[in-house]
């Protein structure tokens, strides 16, 4: 009888331990799952074109996200057929569809105030035939989609990649189609 009780007194013990450890292993994990915040900065602009393009996100659950980014291009000589804006402010809600907390496939809506220079082609009547450029300042608000995915280190850093595509709505002045490229490396917290 003594033995079956030592027996018994010595599973129930290690079963408490495997479970104390178990709980303790998932509380680490779990901590990440919890943290709300995020920053980025999207490192292919910055290595690319020398703009900043910076992102601050907050989980609202598990499935979804919210964010808000600010894209400055410092070097206004240069332009490229990937940006013509100067200065924009996005917003952006995230669908998550994998089981992990806001993190693998997502799909994007956004919403982009932006403002810049952009050159249209019109025809000159002189007799030439000749067209010429011109280049008006616009701001203008656009909406768009995108798809992307993100991967999150035990410790924290972030890997977000996405592509996105929109239209502006309201100024002629200012370029029909835009398009969004991220590669943003970045931290939650």
């Amino acid at each position: 009888m003594k033995k079956t009780i030592c027996l018994l007194a010595f599973l129930c013990l290690g079963f408490t331990a495997l479970a104390q450890t178990t709980e303790e292993e998932t509380t680490a994990v779990d901590t990440r799952d919890i943290s709300k915040n995020e920053l980025s900065l999207n490192a292919f602009n910055l290595v690319t074109f020398g703009i900043l393009d910076f992102s601050y996100e907050r989980v609202i659950n598990e499935n979804s996200t919210w964010s808000t980014e600010l894209f400055l291009h410092f070097n206004k000589d240069y332009y490229d057929e990937a940006y013509y804006k100067d200065v924009s402010v996005t917003g952006k809600y995230k669908h998550f569809f994998s089981s992990s907390y806001a993190r693998g496939f997502y799909v994007h809506g956004f919403g982009m105030l932006s403002s810049g220079e952009y050159e249209t082609e019109y025809w000159h009547n002189s007799g030439t035939g000749e067209s010429e450029w011109d280049t008006d300042n616009y701001t203008d608000f656009a909406i768009g989609f995108g798809l992307g995915g993100k991967f999150i280190s035990s410790g924290g850093f972030l890997l977000d990649l996405s592509g996105g595509i929109g239209r502006n709505l309201f100024n002629n002045s200012a370029p029909e189609i835009i398009g969004q490229f991220m590669v943003n490396l970045g931290y939650r917290f």
